[in-house]
């Protein structure tokens, strides 16, 4: 089925609780959050060549049922409509307080249900497959505003217990105190920010490395580079600090086969990629690469 979903699939996609990654795509953000929606588009619409670890997403949908059940969503707005945001304390108390009564809250029969059955399907009976539970915000990477990294994600989670309550405290997040506090900023109303947590299979990066890539130079805005930043273990240990990644411009379009990189050019970071992560238990678990890893680059200038 198409990522770019027709008319009458989206108005289905509006009352789904639950979506697998192959049904979405970039016009699906309000349903499924920018996140949740890039990872769709990219498993249905890129080369054959090109794997992306699959998996699902709960909808916006979801998330504003599982607030509305035992009055949950009544209860918060009762504690934001009285919040002075400028007053960190007060700010700090509840958003603590509002975290706790989401995370406390159980899940819709109808949407856990949901929930399980699509992780058996993708889990296919392996009791030690571990998943990344990843936040997904439908006001994301706005022209006026960015959320990103405002919600939380986590990794290696193990078992479908554990991805339930894992979910439990992304939806939380949406109400952690810088999130509360941006939102009155920037002039969001609370309830317009719907959460979609998407459920994907993990890869061994401790067998090799991972990093972050983007697709212009991200300091001048220059568009025909590439700019990486690879790092043993899970790319994570890159953008929270414990390891300082290598770095890589690539030029595109690419040079020509058979010449040089053309300009491509890279540094190693102070502490290359000595400090990593298993993805093979509950956690980010920093592991020692070796010393010979950290004096490498992840990736040389030739590849």
């Amino acid at each position: 089925m198409s990522a770019l979903s027709p008319t009458s699939l989206e108005r289905k996609l509006d009352n789904l609780l639950v979506v697998p990654f192959e049904n979405l795509g970039m016009t699906d953000v309000e349903v499924v959050g920018g996140k949740n929606a890039s990872l769709g588009e990219m498993i249905s619409q890129l080369p054959q060549g090109v794997r992306v670890p699959t998996g699902f997403a709960t909808t916006a949908h979801a998330f504003r049922e599982f607030l509305k059940h035992s009055g949950l969503a009544d209860r918060i707005n009762a504690k934001l409509g009285t919040l002075n945001t400028e007053d960190v304390r007060a700010l700090a108390s509840v958003g603590a307080s509002i975290r706790a009564m989401v995370e406390a809250q159980p899940f819709p029969a109808d949407l856990e249900k949901a929930i399980r059955e699509a992780f058996a399907k993708f889990s296919a009976g392996n009791s030690k497959a571990s998943f990344a539970v990843r936040s997904s915000a439908t006001a994301e990477d706005l022209p006026d505003a960015s959320f990103a990294g405002q919600q939380e994600t986590f990794l290696n989670v193990v078992g479908i217990e554990e991805v339930l309550h894992k979910m439990k405290e992304v939806f939380a997040s949406l109400y952690n105190d810088r999130a509360i506090s941006y939102r009155v900023h920037k002039g969001f109303a609370h309830a317009d920010v719907a959460l979609s947590a998407g459920v994907q299979r993990m890869v061994r990066s401790d067998l090799g490395a991972a990093g972050v890539m983007f697709t212009i130079d991200t300091e001048s805005g220059f568009e025909d580079v590439v700019f990486t930043t690879p790092s043993y273990g899970l790319a994570d240990t890159g953008g929270k600090g414990p390891a300082n990644p290598d770095e890589f411009h690539v030029p595109t379009p690419m040079p020509r086969p058979g010449t040089p990189a053309g300009g491509a050019g890279g540094r190693r970071g102070g502490r290359g990629g000595g400090l990593g992560a298993q993805a093979t238990g509950p956690g980010s678990r920093p592991t020692d690469q070796g010393r010979s890893k950290r004096r490498t680059r992840v990736t040389q200038s030739d590849q």
